[in-house]
């Protein structure tokens, strides 16, 4: 993983640990972390896109030349 969106990550898996979709129903992060209904809080929802914008944006070559818009 690249260093530049190594603390989106980790913002994004605190955020999901702390989840009802994790800790009630005992579903994985990546389960949760693909959910499109509102079971896991806006805020993760928001950091789940800002992270992925990020990868996407190291595979880019436009957005490489002009740098990551990530973390």
């Amino acid at each position: 993983m690249s260093k530049s969106c190594k603390g989106l990550a980790m913002e994004l898996v605190k955020c999901l640990s702390e989840s009802n979709c994790v800790k009630v129903e005992n579903r994985s992060y990546r389960e949760c972390a693909g959910e499109k209904e509102p079971s896991i809080p806006s805020e993760c929802v928001g950091l789940r896109e800002t992270y992925f914008n990020c990868k996407r944006g190291q595979v880019d070559m436009r957005a490489r030349i002009r740098g990551n818009k990530g973390y």
